[in-house]
């Protein structure tokens, strides 16, 4: 597997394409950590030394790199565009003219995933919305003094412009991730998706050793992690012989194919 790794840098459009991966996912990174406008950062972050995520809110913050205890520009993460993704294929089921528009191919296709751009914006307006009341009002660092005073000056254009730069940073998302299936490697959402959820595991891994019989616990994690990843290579490369009889066929005075030859078949896992 090293070697194989090795030989993708030699290869100069292979290691271009991971070169321009990485250089993607370090701005998405780096956006994780950029405060929207309208929050006081002094208060944000004393907040932040009382806080610890729990339930629904360490999930979220899970897949959001940890933008969203952050109140970065990218705290929505990429759930609005998955949301919409969602919503989208459920419709195509309902609705006759996605159904057809699907069946149609390229062309088909693309006025599907710019209907799911569209959607995805108004998605991550009402989610950035619900958001900011969630900060003024307290309860995102419900039960920490003083998460009341994150948004010093409240007023109708401040949080308009929080809006704005919360769904921004959404589209922002959205677009790093599409340059990444288009000019890099694999797919760009489940990249992204993954890059978030990595940049967690050392907080979380310190987060266990920290609990009551962490340092039991801990290697238990590991050890499930690693049978987990194990199970999802073995699916996603097994391979089922299937015997193929060829017709044979007349040219001349030869006769070709007859022979029952046998085809892998790989396994197919959903996108």
């Amino acid at each position: 597997m090293l070697r194989a790794f090795t030989n993708a840098f030699k290869i100069p459009d292979l290691r271009g394409k991971i070169l321009f991966t990485l250089a993607i996912i370090a701005v998405y990174r780096f956006g994780s950590f950029v405060p929207i406008p309208g929050v006081d950062y002094g208060v944000l972050q004393d907040v932040l030394a009382q806080f610890s995520a729990t339930g629904i809110g360490q999930l979220l913050n899970l897949f959001s790199g940890g933008a969203l205890s952050q109140l970065a520009v990218f705290a929505l993460g990429i759930m609005p565009y998955i949301t919409a993704s969602i919503i989208m294929q459920l419709l195509t089921v309902v609705i006759p003219k996605l159904e057809e528009w699907q069946k149609e191919g390229e062309s088909g296709t693309k006025r599907i995933t710019q209907m799911t751009r569209y959607l995805t914006v108004v998605l991550a307006i009402l989610q950035s919305t619900g958001l900011i009341v969630l900060i003024q009002s307290g309860q995102l660092f419900q039960g920490i003094p003083g998460a009341t005073g994150l948004i010093p000056n409240p007023t109708v254009p401040t949080k308009m412009l929080m809006v704005l730069t919360l769904t921004a940073g959404t589209a922002f998302i959205m677009w790093l991730g599409e340059l990444i299936t288009q000019r890099g490697i694999g797919n760009g959402m489940s990249l992204i998706i993954f890059s978030a959820i990595v940049a967690q595991l050392p907080s979380q891994g310190n987060a266990i050793l920290q609990r009551e019989g962490g340092r039991l616990l801990f290697p238990l994690f590991l050890l499930v992690g690693l049978i987990l990843i194990v199970a999802v290579v073995f699916v996603e490369q097994g391979q089922r012989r299937i015997p193929v009889q060829y017709a044979k066929r007349q040219v001349g005075r030869r006769t070709y194919g007859g022979p029952r030859r046998t085809s892998r078949s790989r396994s197919i896992s959903p996108a």
